[in-house]
């Protein structure tokens, strides 16, 4: 797709999105319902691989929703719509954290399988390769902070300004919480091998 074809549709995205915020800070439950649709699953996406929990992520969707419904006036449009929500979503999962103050344990069916006795492999970064599973377990042993840290930066591809301006902290907090989540997942990936 041609470069300035998909600036005209993020265009369009953006301007669908301000037209709907607008409705819905006026009053129209209908626009609710169109941001719902056009971002519920993004929500959804964020909230899974936050939680780790198909059943929390689903409410805390929900929340979100419900969130957006209560604070829509509240929107400025200093920013894009998207980075708001995402930031919405952000927060109602670290709230979610706080509330219930518990840490997921690892579950004990996980392990890491090695194919004929030998050692796992090492990348050249000092990671072992694991399997998908076994990663998901480590990064549900890290703090909430940590992981959504690590999520937005390496999974997401965030930047750390960005994702400091999402979490309204400082940019070597970001930095910060990112040395620590990959500190100790490099010790729970090495545990597992």
């Amino acid at each position: 797709m041609d470069a300035s074809v998909f600036t005209l549709q993020l265009d369009k995205h953006r301007d669908a999105d301000s037209a709907l915020v607008h409705a819905a800070a006026t009053g129209a439950t209908g626009a609710i319902g169109d941001l719902y649709q056009r971002h519920r699953r993004r929500v959804y996406s964020l909230c899974l691989r936050m939680t780790r929990n198909v059943d929390e992520a689903e409410d805390l969707t929900q929340e979100v929703f419900i969130q957006l419904l209560r604070k829509i006036g509240s929107f400025r449009g200093d920013s894009h719509f998207s980075t708001w929500l995402y930031r919405l979503t952000v927060n109602q999962v670290l709230m979610h954290f706080r509330r219930t103050k518990r840490r997921k344990e690892a579950p004990d069916e996980v392990e890491m399988v090695h194919a004929n006795g030998r050692n796992s492999t090492w990348t050249t970064n000092g990671f072992p390769v694991v399997d998908r599973m076994t990663l998901n377990a480590a990064l549900a042993q890290l703090p909430p902070g940590c992981r959504a840290v690590f999520v937005l930066f390496s999974v997401e591809g965030y930047k750390h300004e960005e994702i400091a301006n999402l979490f309204g902290c400082s940019v070597g907090n970001s930095k910060s919480q990112l040395h620590k989540a990959r500190k100790k997942l490099k010790r729970l990936l090495i545990e597992y091998a």
